[in-house]
């Protein structure tokens, strides 16, 4: 369900620009940041680098088109969010606090968070999580210059970028837990379960 709560915001954004402005798209996708974080804390949970990120992302574009340049193209739109997610995943391990680890440590026991590994598989799931955020970016890249490409080969791309992070982000602690005999990660950083 967490993978979920992560991606609500940007899947809502995503469906939002197709139907309405995108300042109501992306005040929108702020308030569900919003909500997100209230979900944490009242479970109990810590605020997240990436949803509070992402709430000054949103906001900050949705007020950048309200009040300066309101004829800002949609991919440019897009290309701005992935750019300002990748800063923050970047930042993230820059500053030796991988965005992944704050949902790892909401899953795993004491004992599991003390593992050598567990640092080492949490900065490696970052890292494939932007190299998604890069492939988002590439494929708005590509809608940019190339505006004749049907909207489907953009989505294609972004599905497949977050897909691949999501899938990896469930298989390499598995795979690390096989290979080592100790699960870095208790089952599943993102996702929760």
């Amino acid at each position: 369900m967490t993978i979920f709560l992560i991606l609500a915001p940007f899947g809502s954004f995503a469906l939002l620009m197709l139907v309405t402005s995108a300042p109501i798209s992306l005040f929108a996708a702020a308030a569900i940041c919003l909500a997100v974080i209230a979900y944490d804390i009242v479970r109990g949970r810590s605020i997240k680098i990436l949803g509070a990120g992402s709430v000054v992302l949103f906001g900050a574009l949705g007020f950048y088109l309200t009040l300066v340049d309101p004829g800002l193209s949609s991919s440019a739109i897009k290309l701005t969010i992935d750019a300002g997610v990748l800063a923050i995943s970047l930042l993230s391990i820059a500053f030796r606090f991988p965005f992944t680890l704050q949902y790892a440590l909401e899953v795993v026991d004491a004992e599991t968070a003390k593992l050598p590994g567990f640092m080492r598989a949490n900065y490696i799931i970052a890292w494939a999580w932007s190299a998604a955020f890069l492939a988002m970016m590439a494929a708005n890249v590509l809608m940019i210059y190339s505006p004749s490409l049907p909207l489907w080969t953009g989505l294609a791309i972004v599905f497949a970028a977050r897909s691949s992070a999501a899938y990896f982000t469930k298989w390499y602690p598995q795979y690390r837990k096989a290979k080592y005999g100790v699960l870095p990660t208790s089952a599943n950083v993102l996702s929760g379960t």
